[in-house]
């Protein structure tokens, strides 16, 4: 019998996208479609979301093809997606009342701060390990009820259905209106991003659902990452396909990076950048505002991480090339970093919208501080590039903070996306950071942990460390910089920020 595969589905905020992995972590081949985005008023961003289920199709079958290997060989299927994004449904016929409402959007603005205004968000915090921020799924739900002619009583009569973007294409992909067994469910990853979930208690909250207008009744059931999510209605694939493992794309990542075990950590370099650090069974509460949500639960044991969102990443070296008219792209940014003096100290602060964890003001805007007559576009394509590893100090310096039992003398982070494939950037975040690093040698980490949490629930794999020790190796960067030079650095960093606080 042909070895068993695992097909992932990422569906993410820019492209719908599918993998074919086999069981040893390699990807052999991939199919993808670009997503249409939506822009109806300032600040409100929307997607399709019965476009997003037709891609979905469309590239699961693409690319089983591409690898010309049977359907039948598939032996699961994993799914991972762009957290936050909501869909409100007509659970009899199957179509949304409204698009998808994007985590992007901040449409309901005015209800978060009210809620703030009225001291609820240490509750909040409590209760969701989140913030109140439109960032968030519960008060998207409230808004589409409370705006769409009808949605709230339609809900009440039991005849809509709600989820994330998960949710809705696993019910979906089971079959929908027509099919008696069709699943509605999440994992508990994506409950976790809602703002209606109880993460200690695992359940969804209903004095979360009352504050914000979001009755529960309409929510999805919450399984673990690795499980049962039904079977593909066999008319979509040409054959029935066990759905056996969901999770939010960061926490899929985590996965994808083998960030199992307390203290393991990693961080997305992308326009901006995602880090998050497992906690193991502790779900602390950050007096640095950063977020405690769930990193993944097996055999119905959750595990937690704290993340923090650094706003400007790869956006700096864009600005940089654009903006100061380097060109070249990243590359002709760090080729003209490489030529910088580091004794002239130039500090970037990309604060362009802000400064986001461990900061959090808004009102930030940034700077470039430290210029002499002796400094150039050199040094400032150096600090485009230090602002990262310098920011990604501010977390883990937070995070150490919140939770110092997760911390260890040889922790690493373990980076991926655009800015890690960087040997010289990611040798420079070691050295800034005085923390080794791991590069992802594979870049597709997200779907890689759709694919490990699937192989587990379909029982490929003994455990999720087994499945962990599938993906490929890291390249790893030791820290090189003397101490005194490093901590120099991060002071002059420090200076700076205090300089562009509102």
């Amino acid at each position: 019998m042909a070895d068993p595969l695992i097909l992932a589905l990422d569906q993410g905020t820019t492209s719908t996208r599918a993998i074919l992995f086999d069981v040893q972590g390699r990807a052999l081949a991939e199919a993808g479609r670009p997503l249409e985005q939506f822009y109806p008023a300032d600040g409100w961003v929307e997607h399709d979301a019965e476009a997003i289920f037709a891609a979905s199709v469309e590239v699961l079958r693409e690319a089983v093809a591409k690898a010309a290997r049977p359907m039948a060989q598939v032996a699961a299927i994993g799914i991972t997606n762009q957290r936050e994004t909501v869909v409100v449904w007509d659970r009899r016929t199957g179509v949304p009342i409204h698009r998808a409402i994007v985590w992007q959007d901040r449409r309901t603005a005015a209800l978060c701060d009210k809620l703030r205004g009225e001291g609820r968000e240490p509750r909040v915090t409590e209760i969701s390990g989140l913030l109140l921020d439109p960032y968030f799924s519960g008060t998207k739900i409230a808004w589409l009820l409370d705006h769409v002619e009808g949605a709230r009583a339609r809900a009440e009569a039991g005849e809509l259905l709600a989820g994330t973007i998960d949710a809705w294409v696993i019910w979906k992909l089971t079959g929908g209106p027509s099919h008696p067994r069709a699943v509605h469910a999440t994992d508990a990853t994506n409950a976790s991003r809602t703002l209606l979930f109880d993460i200690r208690q695992q359940a969804w909250s209903e004095e979360m659902g009352e504050m914000l207008g979001a009755p529960l009744s309409l929510m999805p059931e919450v399984r673990d990452c690795a499980g049962d999510y039904g079977e593909t209605d066999e008319a979509l694939l040409g054959r029935a396909i066990p759905i056996r493992g969901v999770a939010g794309d960061q926490q899929a990542a985590l996965m994808g990076q083998g960030c199992i075990r307390s203290g393991e950590m990693k961080a997305t370099y992308g326009t901006g950048c995602f880090m998050l650090v497992n906690t193991g069974e502790a779900a602390p509460v950050s007096k640095a505002r950063l977020l405690t949500t769930v990193a993944a639960r097996i055999g119905g044991k959750t595990t937690f991480a704290l993340e923090g969102a650094i706003f400007i990443a790869g956006a700096a070296l864009q600005w940089a090339n654009e903006g100061l008219k380097i060109g070249g792209g990243p590359q002709g940014v760090e080729t003209l970093a490489k030529q910088a003096n580091d004794d002239l100290g130039v500090v970037l602060v990309p604060a362009f919208t802000g400064l986001g964890a461990p900061w959090w003001d808004a009102g930030a805007r940034g700077a470039i501080v430290g210029l002499t007559r002796d400094a150039g576009l050199a040094e400032i394509a150096r600090a485009a590039f230090d602002a990262s590893a310098l920011q990604t100090r501010d977390l883990i310096e937070a995070m150490r903070a919140d939770a110092p039992g997760a911390f260890h003398d040889k922790v690493e982070l373990r980076i991926d996306g655009g800015m890690s494939r960087s040997a010289w950037f990611s040798q420079r975040l070691a050295d800034l950071t005085g923390i080794a690093v791991g590069r992802a040698t594979y870049g597709e980490t997200t779907a890689l942990g759709a694919a490990l949490f699937a192989g587990v629930g379909a029982g490929l794999y003994r455990d999720v460390a087994e499945a962990a020790a599938a993906r490929p190796k890291t390249e790893a960067f030791a820290p090189a910089m003397e101490l005194h030079r490093r901590e120099a650095a991060y002071a002059r960093w420090l200076d700076a920020v205090g300089r562009v606080r509102s």
